[in-house]
């Protein structure tokens, strides 16, 4: 459910346009969840969509990217950007910006391995880097350290239960049989895409079943219970991040138009269109 500037949104009268139709669909689901999500303006609001995209590409480019699943003591790292410890912390190198570190990962994957806690860490940090930009983005993790699920310093997580799912989010899937000599297999943070689709690093771009199918592969002898996705979710605070968004809306009534994720918001009446 969704509030704007204390007024509830009506989904049924959002008017879709033709380039509109994922931010629709993410609205809608927005609308379905049972928690009550409040936003103190349409500009709020759209931050959030566009959040919610940008990790999803992220998450996509990162399965393209070629950078291998891997334990934390066999992490690898492109050595002209970051120093990385036995234990598999990757830390910034002296004179590196954090930003240029963060993006090489994307650009040459091939040179870097890291285990799916990281992977989800380094996800979000992409997605908050394309809507803040460079320079805000350094601000904020000028001393940017990456270690298992560990966030850095100004990373603004926001944790629930529940079997909401929305696309954006971080699940975990739980391997409670997995075995005790490869504790790598234990469970798998994911990044749900769409309706029933995840993207898991390691496992790759797949159902939940294919999840759970390929955690199950990998459990002690004669196990007998299932992987299986938990309700745990984690999404980034968008309402942080939304004060650093580059060329911000301004301040206008509820009855300006407002960009959403390539689209327009404008409420006329009754209704509100999506253009």
């Amino acid at each position: 459910m969704i509030k704007i500037n204390h007024k509830w949104l009506d989904v049924s009268q959002i008017q879709p346009g033709i380039t509109s139709a994922k931010s629709l669909e993410l609205v809608q689901l927005l609308a379905e969840d049972s928690n009550v999500l409040e936003y103190r303006n349409f500009g709020e609001f759209n931050f959030e969509i566009q959040l919610r995209n940008r990790v999803i590409a992220a998450a996509i480019a990162l399965d393209k990217s070629d950078a291998e699943f891997s334990t934390l003591e066999e992490s690898a790292s492109n050595k002209q950007y970051w120093r990385l410890s036995k234990g598999g912390t990757f830390t910034l190198r002296p004179g590196i910006l954090p930003h240029d570190a963060l993006v090489d990962i994307f650009i040459n994957g091939r040179l870097y391995a890291f285990e799916c806690g990281t992977a989800i860490v380094v996800i979000f940090l992409k997605a908050i880097l394309d809507l803040i930009g460079p320079r805000n983005f350094d601000n904020l993790f000028s001393n940017l350290v990456l270690y298992d699920w560990h966030p850095p310093q100004n990373m603004a997580l926001i944790v629930r239960k529940g079997r909401g799912y929305l696309p954006g989010d971080c699940v975990y899937f739980k391997n409670p049989d997995h075995d005790e000599s490869t504790p790598e297999w234990q469970g798998e943070n994911a990044i749900l895409l769409e309706n029933n689709l995840f993207f898991g690093h390691g496992i790759g771009i797949t159902s939940s079943q294919g999840i759970i199918d390929d955690l199950n592969s990998n459990r002690k002898p004669f196990a007998t219970i299932s992987a299986f996705l938990t309700d745990h979710i984690i999404f980034l605070d968008s309402s942080f991040y939304s004060q650093f968004q580059l060329n911000p809306p301004r301040a206008k009534s509820d009855h300006s138009p407002v960009s959403l994720s390539n689209c327009i918001v404008s409420e006329i009446g009754s209704n509100i269109h999506l253009l």
